[in-house]
């Protein structure tokens, strides 16, 4: 009997992967999508280190859903890929180096992501092993559907990621057997590009990177400068063919300027000979200016502004100074690993008119007139802060906590809390009041820079804001510089994250919360999405041991504070009449229990009601199926109280015991 079709086809090139191939075999193997649902291709690409044998003796074990395919070393994993493809049969494909592995649940959910959201592409999270480095930017959260210019999934070009197989068909795609480097970028950039939808799984680690102990993962191996050149201007090529100029173009090339231009630069600096080095350059040039424009460079960081700059007005000693200075200072190798180094490696920063200039080599030098704009980094800096306390009351909303901008020293600080409400263009600017935070941001930047004065202190008047969603941010200011941060993201353990709610003297209902998925802080006014009544219930009613007829009321009241007397258990009788009995909440956890006497003749409806300056909520007292008639003596007579049965809220019917009905009535039993 035939296997059926698989959801997946796993396809592995090896070369010489030996021990970390036996890992990364079996991390398939041990899928939980479950092996019948599963194909494995490996194909053996002529290794000589053993790889080929222990496929061979795994497969023999596996059974029939693990294939080894044996081929002549065709000198990289281009051809081995395509090897697998031609032979797939799964309804998506997933591409697995054989020195790394994947989570056991990767295949499951990437699947699942895919045919719950029709998506072409699933990327899942992926993290580093023995110290590889892992792209982060794109898995900051879960993303069911987006493309390259709503996230940040084009940064990540390599081809460990499932793809539908409908669409490598369609577009015929297949891996460039002529690139030594790079040749899964141009397969993966045009599925992107192509995809119906792009998912996101972020929450989970499907890929581990392993750095391998004799470093030959051949993403660490120097290729020339040659090979970096033409996948540059293969990979601009295709941008430029498959999207219109603007925007959209822009954020793609920005990838490409950043990385592949860099890495082409620093190989240009190791050539040997000065003559090849200055045609290369030429060849650069004309590239560069092919396709830049000036919102790329309006994207693109200060360094690779310069860079391109040097590149376009063919200045290769001037660029090669640059290419030695980053790499004297760490910045060009990516080795970076500790806060201290990172900081060492950037370079001081001239602030000027409200603009921060970072000195890299030339900056105002005469003889160059390089613009400012290619050391202009304002745009680049970033606030960092953090919120220690929100106490929220019904006089307002106290923020403390420190915010300052990133290598900018807080002299003449200027930070204002905002107060910005959605759907308008309404926003209110508060005053903080600052305080002293000394050696703040120490640890981080080695003590470069001085923050000694980003403490904020600041309370929202809850009356000055009207019906709304109010989102909270600060504009951090220093030294004429100033950065818009959005609040709560960043918060001490003791700052909850869940929703408070209150109601003000003048009867507004406030909720403070924070929002999905970024845990950012925002005021909701007027019970525009959060409401009262849920925070009001009601959990019993029974008759009370305290005295005759007192009806014992207990429930819970989840509102972080109110106007004192504004919420009562109301009895609500005949011709208006009206009897009210106060509650206090508990401290703690917000429940009560009230004494109501029910004592009076006539029909009385049971409520929680909340009143504060004419505007009112009530939550019935639910019917009791237990309580029972209550009966008591007054002045020698009898009385009763009962409940009336039909009702949708507790109502009492109280009075006196008619004593001829009730002779008749037990004359009749």
């Amino acid at each position: 009997m035939s296997r059926p079709r698989p959801d997946v086809t796993v396809i592995i090139a090896a070369y010489n992967a030996m021990p970390y191939v036996t890992g990364s075999v079996g991390s398939v193997l041990e899928q939980s999508l479950g092996g019948d649902r599963i194909e494995l291709i490996v194909v053996d690409d002529g290794s000589t280190d053993g790889t080929a044998a222990e496929l061979d003796r795994i497969a023999e074990q596996a059974g029939p859903g693990m294939r080894v395919v044996h081929q002549a070393n065709s000198g990289g994993p281009a051809g081995p890929r395509n090897l697998g493809l031609e032979q797939a049969t799964g309804r998506y494909v997933y591409f697995l180096d054989a020195d790394d592995r994947i989570g056991p649940e990767a295949l499951e959910r990437m699947v699942a992501a895919a045919d719950e959201n029709g998506s072409d592409v699933v990327l899942g999270r992926i993290v580093g092993e023995g110290g590889r480095r892992a792209p982060q930017s794109m898995f900051r959260r879960n993303q069911p559907k987006t493309d390259v210019f709503a996230s940040r999934v084009y940064w990540t070009l390599n081809p460990m990621k499932l793809f539908r197989r409908e669409l490598i068909d369609r577009l015929g795609l297949r891996f460039d057997t002529g690139l030594s480097i790079g040749e899964d970028q141009p397969f993966v950039a045009t599925a992107y590009l192509q995809a119906a939808a792009i998912s996101v799984v972020a929450d989970y680690d499907c890929l581990y990177w392993v750095a391998r102990e004799d470093g030959n993962n051949i993403t660490a191996q120097e290729h020339g400068a040659r090979m970096r050149i033409d996948l540059f201007r293969m990979m601009a090529g295709l941008v430029a063919e498959h999207v219109p100029a603007g925007p959209g173009r822009d954020t793609l090339m920005h990838r490409h300027f950043a990385v592949e231009l860099r890495d082409a630069v620093l190989q240009l600096s190791r050539e040997p000979q000065r003559d090849v080095q200055d045609k290369l350059l030429h060849e650069l040039s004309d590239l560069v200016t092919l396709h830049w424009s000036e919102g790329l460079g309006a994207r693109l960081p200060a360094v690779v502004r310069l860079r391109c700059h040097l590149i376009r007005h063919r200045l290769l000693d001037e660029l090669l100074t640059l290419v030695r200075w980053e790499l004297d200072r760490g910045a060009a190798s990516y080795g970076i690993t500790t806060l201290a180094a990172t900081a060492a490696a950037l370079p001081d920063l001239l602030v000027e008119g409200g603009r921060a200039y970072a000195l890299h080599p030339y900056f105002r030098d005469s003889t160059l007139n390089i613009p400012d704009d290619c050391y202009d980094i304002t745009d680049e800096l970033r606030a960092r802060h953090r919120v220690d306390s929100a106490e929220i009351n019904t006089a307002g909303l106290r923020l403390t906590g420190h915010a300052y901008i990133h290598r900018i020293a807080t002299r003449d600080v200027t930070t204002e809390l905002v107060l910005r409400k959605r759907g308008t263009d309404t926003e209110h600017r508060l005053p903080v009041h600052h305080t002293a935070t000394p050696g703040l941001g120490a640890e981080e930047d080695g003590g470069l820079h001085d923050y000694d004065v980003a403490g904020y202190d600041a309370t929202i008047d809850l009356a000055s804001l009207t019906a709304g969603m109010w989102d909270i941010s600060l504009a951090v200011g220093a030294q004429g510089i100033v950065k818009d941060a959005r609040l709560g993201s960043s918060r001490a353990e003791s700052v909850t994250t869940a929703t408070t709610m209150l109601v003000t003297d003048a009867g507004t209902a406030v909720a403070l919360f924070t929002t999905k998925p970024y845990g950012n802080l925002t005021l909701d006014v007027g019970e525009t999405r959060h409401r009262v009544l849920p925070r009001l219930r009601v959990t019993g009613a029974k008759w009370s041991a305290t005295g005759p007829a007192t009806l014992a009321v207990s429930g819970r009241c989840t509102l972080e504070s109110l106007p004192g007397g504004a919420l009562t258990v109301r009895a609500k009788g005949p011709k208006g009449a009206e009897q009210t009995v106060p509650v206090e909440p508990s401290a703690s956890d917000g429940t009560f229990t009230v004494q109501v006497p029910c004592t009076t003749a006539g029909e009385w409806e049971l409520t929680l009601r909340l009143a504060v300056a004419g505007k009112e909520w009530s939550v019935p007292v639910p019917p009791q199926a237990s309580l029972k008639p209550a009966r008591w003596q007054r002045l020698g007579l009898p009385w009763y109280a009962k409940p009336l049965p039909g009702r949708d809220v507790l109502t009492l019917r109280v009075g006196r015991v008619e004593l001829l009905k009730a002779v008749r009535g037990r004359l009749k039993r």
